[in-house]
């Protein structure tokens, strides 16, 4: 990923991730427009963690006194009434069915997930539930009224932000409207309650940035920095905006998008999948997405046959061009005649591991070293049987000219 596009993906971070309109769906929208690889869910899941480092900052004072209140209260029975205690057991609760869903669906939230249909559809579809609920509910619960239930039922909607093209605020605000709470308390419980979640999938999904996927650690870095900028400046005017407008500015903009993105996608125009398979880089983060021409001329491509896979003589099996060895179709492993056994692979090395030894080893070496050994012998004997043929015909000329002519 280059640095360019780590700042206009971090830009789009941190204008989304506050406003109920899905900043992990439009990270992958707009790779897509742009033609980049899909930024992956490890470059979202750290990224996001700048835009909560904002949150942390706006709310410091009423979770200063959440942490502050729920810590005495643990030893001051007088305290735990007090509504910061409370919200304090409120986001420990809340968060735990997202923490478990996450692990559970981890592989479909990095592949499955992320295709565009789904993306658009989920736009659409959860931005007219947010429309309903912000037009025919009664709003008139504060976060006074929290209890154990609602703050349960806050975490079950927050479990929708695993699907890109939710929002994790859009889903926690539909709940907390449905369940009676004003449009300014809802959304300031959402943030809260999403700080746990999301600085504990940043950490985790920490360990993949730099490995397979396509952000490395500096254009992650530059991502996460812009996101917590710009995410100050939107919570700060989404917390003034919604105190005096609804959310139906951000309904008209889902469908539209959602609609937009499925109308490209059947004209052939984005693939749902498209870059998806291109996270190939291995995090190399490059100034310029566009390469410079090299002045050298490029070598020209190797005129050897890439190998094909052929199949083993004595089990009829498929051999693994790369191991050399041919795959049990039963069992999955690859299998050595010689050995008459399945073989797993070593991980580091990509070798077969020798069950009896417990030590790697080459099949194709070893394949070449019996065809040299065989090749030696044949030519040995050939050597031999022309030395015989040499003498045999030396005898027979002495022999010739013993004998008296006429």
């Amino acid at each position: 990923m280059s640095i360019i596009e780590a700042i206009i993906l971090g830009l789009v971070q941190g204008l989304t991730e506050m406003l109920p309109i899905s900043s992990s769906g439009h990270l992958r929208v707009i790779s897509a427009f742009f033609g980049w690889p899909d930024p992956g869910a490890a470059f979202t899941a750290v990224s996001q963690i700048g835009t909560e480092l904002a949150v942390l900052i706006y709310f410091r004072q009423r979770i200063w006194a959440i942490l502050s209140t729920w810590t005495r209260s643990l030893f001051d029975k007088e305290l735990r009434r007090d509504i910061n205690a409370r919200m304090g057991w409120y986001v420990i609760i809340g968060t735990l069915p997202i923490g478990v869903l996450g692990l559970l669906l981890e592989e479909q939230i990095d592949t499955v997930f992320r295709d565009l249909r789904l993306i658009a559809l989920t736009l659409i579809v959860f931005g007219v539930i947010l429309g309903a609920t912000d037009r025919y509910t009664r709003k008139h619960r504060v976060l006074a009224d929290l209890t154990v239930t609602r703050g349960v039922t806050f975490g079950l909607f927050q479990c929708l932000a695993l699907i890109p093209g939710v929002s994790r605020s859009g889903g926690t605000i539909t709940g907390g409207m449905l369940m009676g709470f004003k449009r300014k308390d809802a959304a300031e419980f959402s943030f809260l309650l999403a700080m746990p979640a999301v600085f504990a999938s940043g950490l985790y999904k920490m360990t993949d940035i730099g490995g397979n996927e396509y952000a490395g650690w500096l254009a992650t870095a530059v991502g996460t920095l812009v996101a917590g900028v710009v995410g100050y400046v939107v919570v700060a005017w989404l917390m003034k905006f919604i105190s005096t407008h609804s959310f139906m500015p951000f309904v008209y903009y889902r469908i539209g998008l959602g609609v937009l993105v499925l109308t490209l996608v059947s004209f052939g125009v984005l693939d749902p999948q498209g870059g998806t398979e291109e996270r190939h880089d291995k995090g190399e983060v490059v100034a310029d997405a566009s390469p410079e021409p090299s002045e050298e001329p490029s070598p020209s491509p190797s005129q050897e046959p890439s190998p094909s896979p052929s199949t083993d003589p004595a089990t009829g099996w498929e051999i693994d061009p790369e191991v050399g060895l041919p795959v049990n179709p039963e069992s999955g492993l690859h299998y050595d005649p010689e050995l008459q056994m399945d073989v797993s692979l070593d991980p580091e090395t990509g070798l077969p591991v020798n069950p009896l030894t417990g030590q790697t080893y080459d099949p194709k070496e070893r394949d070449a070293a019996q065809d040299g050994t065989a090749d030696g012998g044949e030519g040995t004997a050939g050597g031999q049987a022309g030395q015989d043929a040499t003498g045999q015909q030396q005898g027979t000329g002495q022999g010739q000219e013993g004998v008296p002519t006429g």
